[in-house]
């Protein structure tokens, strides 16, 4: 199709997991050694190396998060064109899906995939209760050491599988918290996805903090691959699914 970007370098996992989602893989010509691509590696996220990706001869390159917006102004000081994308929230997230495809010449495969996203979102929506009486606490950890809760659309994640998330509001930061400020909340639900643990972070290390939790007593302690909540990509639509799953297995199932 005419329009289409031809090479773009991604050093962003949640880009690149969103170019394969639009079935763009064939313009992708190198990504970070964090990224799940088939393509020449151009440094870490953080730590991109800017010559190897002058090697790639991008037409576009590919940037996330505010962690990245320095790295994105010194790729355009460099001559480069860049997309950048910094969702804080769920819609946010959801809308991203087609600015992407929009910049990278893919306007209908990106609409569709938004389009796709919010539907199996308002399936979710559908199964779940409306009732707080039935919507569990959830307590989502993103870093152990110190315990700090998710934010960004972490919150609205769990607002859409059927919980409660009484510790950060939607598009803010994650933060460190208490043990008394998570011990007052009283979850019935905890939720490990450690960032760059993978689905590798252990449970048994929250059962052993002496902690009084529900979750911990009803051994709800749940380890989510942190790609499913963490990433800002189709990948958070399945760790929705995948909560609703957990927190309503009558209605939902696993």
């Amino acid at each position: 199709m005419a329009g289409q970007t031809e090479r773009v370098v991604s050093l962003a996992p949640s880009a690149t997991e969103t170019l394969h989602a639009l079935g763009a893989n064939d313009c992708l010509v190198g990504a970070t050694y964090h990224c799940e691509a088939d393509a020449p590696a151009v440094g870490g996220w953080l730590n991109p190396d800017y010559e190897e990706v002058a090697e790639r001869d991008p037409d576009l390159v590919l940037t996330a998060d505010d962690l990245q917006a320095d790295i994105a102004d010194d790729l355009r000081e460099r001559g480069h064109e860049v997309f950048h994308a910094a969702p804080a929230t769920l819609d946010d997230v959801v809308r991203s899906f087609a600015d992407l495809g929009e910049a990278v010449g893919r306007p209908d495969e990106g609409s569709a995939l938004a389009r796709r996203a919010r539907n199996r979102l308002d399936r979710v929506d559908r199964l779940t209760p409306d009732a707080d009486a039935e919507r569990p606490v959830v307590y989502c950890e993103e870093w152990s050491e110190p315990p700090m809760a998710a934010g960004n659309w972490v919150p609205e994640a769990v607002e859409a599988a059927g919980g409660r998330y009484p510790f950060v509001a939607p598009g803010e930061r994650s933060r460190e918290v208490s043990v008394a400020e998570v011990e007052t909340a009283a979850p019935d639900h905890l939720v490990l996805h450690l960032c760059g643990h993978g689905n590798c972070a252990d449970p048994e290390a929250v059962t052993r903090r002496d902690w009084s939790l529900p979750a911990i007593e009803r051994d709800n302690v749940h380890v989510l691959d942190d790609s499913l909540l963490n990433q800002p990509s189709p990948l958070l639509v399945e760790g929705i699914e995948t909560l609703a799953a957990k927190f309503h297995p009558d209605r939902i199932g696993s």
